[in-house]
């Protein structure tokens, strides 16, 4: 279970980072809900990934 979290984590991460680089190419780049809801994901999905690898470590 610990796995599949982890790779949500990552999931969100990278939809953050593409979403930080589809605002910067289509012009979004004053829209700060766009920008902090991208940066929320990034942080979110690492502290996940983080978390879920830890408990990873841990059954091991």
């Amino acid at each position: 279970m610990a796995n599949k979290i982890k790779i949500a984590g990552l999931v969100l991460f990278i939809i953050g980072a593409i979403l930080i680089i589809l605002s910067h190419f289509l012009g979004w780049n004053n829209i700060n809900a766009v920008n902090f809801g991208s940066v929320t994901l990034m942080i979110v999905g690492l502290i996940t990934y983080i978390a879920a690898y830890k408990k990873v470590i841990e059954e091991k």
